[in-house]
């Protein structure tokens, strides 16, 4: 497991983004998230306050971005998206409308073409200040990796009151105005087999598609180490037949 040591790095090459400049709004030595997911490359949430001292500055990490910016943009390095992801949910940090503010200004100086991307566990969205910044940049992908409270539990295992339903009914307010991620992944966890992309889960999970519509969902399986071992990857043969049926829905949709 590791841990983003710096505000702005890369670019790196992701399977779903392109060229993707990351943007950590987390502090360098914990992760801070809303989740405890099994699967996360940063390791357990150990951390289970969220203390906003902990979060760095709007200007440091302002002053961060945008000397990346001018490095890539001095060396010719294309960045196909600006991409806030790091060490927890990006959506916790206490001024984080104010950040989506200034990186669209910085990103229309330095790269007016490159995209702006929040990957988010959408535990976030009854802010009204969080929802209305992830309307104003062109790639909210949001997670959902479960559909029914057990599993969402076990896989994600929310450090925060909050539930699935409550999830859902969240993303209902972005009229379909975002990117779907899910995760999927087999295992056992506490003595408890589970697989998200089997039956009856899958099917429940097809339906909430169905009916939050959004512009694309992003299929993907394990690719790095995990915090919880007993885990497996699904294989990209097995997404594929879950992206067609996505498709077949009218919804956009790509295994990675």
């Amino acid at each position: 497991m590791f841990l983003w040591d710096q505000i702005a790095f890369g670019p790196v090459q992701s399977r779903r983004l392109g060229s993707s400049l990351g943007i950590n709004v987390s502090p360098t030595t914990v992760k801070i998230c809303s989740f405890d997911c099994i699967y996360c490359e940063c390791g357990w949430t150990f951390e289970k306050s969220i203390d906003p001292d902990l979060f760095f500055s709007v200007k440091e990490i302002m002053a961060a971005i945008e000397a990346k910016l001018l490095q890539c943009r001095d060396a010719g390095i294309q960045i196909d998206s600006i991409t806030f992801s790091g060490n927890g949910e990006p959506t916790l940090h206490p001024n984080f409308n104010q950040i989506i503010d200034n990186l669209i200004v910085l990103r229309n100086k330095y790269f007016s073409k490159t995209s702006i991307t929040c990957l988010s566990n959408a535990t976030q969205l009854a802010n009204k200040e969080v929802l209305k910044s992830l309307k104003k940049i062109e790639n909210s992908v949001l997670k959902l990796d479960a559909v029914t409270e057990p599993l969402f539990q076990l896989i994600n295992k929310p450090t925060i009151p909050v539930s699935v339903s409550d999830i859902i009914t969240q993303l209902q307010q972005l009229h379909g105005a975002f990117v779907l991620q899910t995760l999927f992944l087999k295992g056992e966890i506490d003595g408890q087999r589970f697989n998200n992309a089997a039956e009856p889960h899958l099917a429940l999970w097809l339906e909430v598609v169905q009916q939050l519509h959004p512009k694309k969902v992003m299929l993907y399986s394990l690719d790095r180490s995990t915090p919880a071992q007993e885990l497996e990857k699904i294989p990209l043969e097995e997404l594929d037949g879950i992206a067609q049926r996505v498709r077949e829905m009218g919804v956009l949709a790509e295994a990675y």
